[in-house]
């Protein structure tokens, strides 16, 4: 498989889900709990990778995060659009 990076990292949102899901009051299982309701097939080790920047995170999987956490998609990648915020 091929993959590719951006400056090294896996993928966009690692920083920032796990900022948002923690003011959120959810727990890693909560999160895919509420993910696996939307059909994502995803589990509290998978969440742990995506917020370590170890996994690629797929498009629906980006979009039902967003769902789940109630933010735009924006508000989801503010790291990549703000860097010096960060």
């Amino acid at each position: 498989m091929n993959k590719s990076y951006y400056n090294a990292e896996s993928n966009l949102i690692a920083k920032r889900l796990r900022q948002l899901r923690k003011e959120r009051g959810l727990s890693q299982e909560e999160l895919a709990a509420q993910l696996q309701l939307l059909g994502v097939d995803i589990n509290q080790p998978l969440i742990s990778k995506i917020e370590r920047n170890r996994r690629f995170v797929k498009d629906y999987e980006l979009a039902c995060i967003c769902q789940v956490l109630q933010v735009s998609l924006q508000e989801l990648l503010a790291d990549f659009y703000n860097p010096a915020e960060s």
